[in-house]
């Protein structure tokens, strides 16, 4: 076992140089071998493909209905909130009429009578 030192005054033993890496190389080897082959294989290599591929297409497509709701949000807010708020202007301004009239005592309207 060869040790290397540093500064300090401490010596450390090289890395290559453990009596239990070589008795696990052998092991390693295949196992190293094994991983690389499934690894490099067309299928795997085709599975990453494809899942890169749909995540791109989510990411495209949750960008586009992001841009989709914010148009149809600020349209909302311009164009039917305003309608939305004169309607129930004129339906308050309608039944603050016939609350007067009921308290006046005017007739109802002559085409309801007839």
């Amino acid at each position: 076992m060869s040790s290397s030192r540093i500064a300090g005054g401490v010596s450390l033993p090289d890395r290559g140089a453990s009596s239990s890496s070589s008795k696990s190389g052998a092991r390693g080897g295949v196992l190293s071998r094994v991983t690389s082959s499934i690894s490099q294989s067309p299928v795997v290599y085709q599975g990453k493909r494809v899942a890169c591929d749909a995540a791109f297409v989510a990411k495209k497509l949750l960008k586009s209905t992001g841009k989709a709701a914010w148009i149809a949000g600020t349209t909302f807010l311009v164009l039917v909130v305003p309608l939305i708020i004169e309607m129930d202007r004129d339906a308050q301004f309608t039944e603050l009429e016939l609350q007067q009239a009921s308290l006046l005592g005017t007739p109802p309207s002559a085409s309801s009578g007839q």
